[in-house]
């Protein structure tokens, strides 16, 4: 996710009838929707910012969409984003080709709304994991996305908004070493000009608000690594063989 905890999604689609069924649809569900016509358009929207999902046209004018899917998948920026291919190409063929291009799903037209909805929660879920969920829980620490409101033992604690975005980053990813890189394009959104270091300032402030709930231990630096939110409880912070709290 972005900077927003709004899942942002890309809509490639040539023909104005169906993307604004998609649009109308996605609208509705709540996302933050964008539109391009060609791979082109797609191209400029995806360097100015990157989406957290793309959903893409294979039969567009110029680049087709499976080459353009091809396209990110061999570029570092966008290795990760996730694709739904969106088509009315039917054929076994198509598909198998289409998920040899790395799309994470493949959806033939004509498509329900309602399925398609339940798909792309799903890729979100599997590659951006906050964005499929309201809330989240690990122990006595739970965050409600909607409500922006984070309790440890049912005590409200007051964040602020980069605080909530960078615990909700860490919270859906569990016991998984991010790195501060990682942590700057997922939290304050790539193409942002901020030094590394920053993320060592909002974690101490995230730590300093957690603490008099004795939950501060539940992020763990990895020294030369990053940092991670720990799924056990505090105490099991340290354990041998875990690296302890700068």
């Amino acid at each position: 996710m972005t900077s927003s905890t709004i899942a942002s999604i890309l809509v490639i689609e040539d023909e104005p009838a169906i993307r604004e069924l998609l649009k109308f649809n996605l609208v509705d569900a709540g996302y933050d929707v964008h539109e391009a016509v060609d791979a082109e358009s797609a191209k400029r929207s995806i360097a100015a910012r990157l989406p957290d999902l793309v959903l893409l046209d294979w039969m567009l004018p110029g680049q087709s969409g499976l080459a353009l899917a091809r396209q990110l998948r061999s570029d570092a920026r966008t290795r990760e984003l996730p694709i739904i291919m969106v088509t009315a190409r039917a054929q076994e063929a198509d598909k198998v080709a289409g998920l040899e291009a790395w799309v994470d799903d493949y959806v033939t037209k004509p498509f329900s709304p309602r399925e398609l909805k339940a798909r792309i929660k799903a890729v979100l879920r599997r590659r951006a994991p906050e964005a499929g969920h309201d809330t989240l829980a690990s122990g006595s620490v739970a965050l409600d996305s909607v409500a922006h409101r984070v309790t440890v033992a049912g005590s409200e604690v007051s964040l602020g908004p980069t605080e909530f975005r960078l615990l909700r980053y860490l919270m859906a990813r569990p016991d998984r070493v991010l790195s501060r890189a990682q942590l700057l394009d997922g939290v304050w959104g790539d193409h942002v000009d901020i030094e590394d270091r920053t993320v060592d300032v909002h974690i101490r402030r995230l730590r300093a608000v957690l603490e008099p709930f004795g939950a501060d231990a539940r992020i763990e630096t990895v020294r030369g690594s990053g940092y991670r939110f720990l799924s056990s409880s505090p105490a099991d912070a340290s354990k041998p063989g875990q690296e302890g709290r700068k």
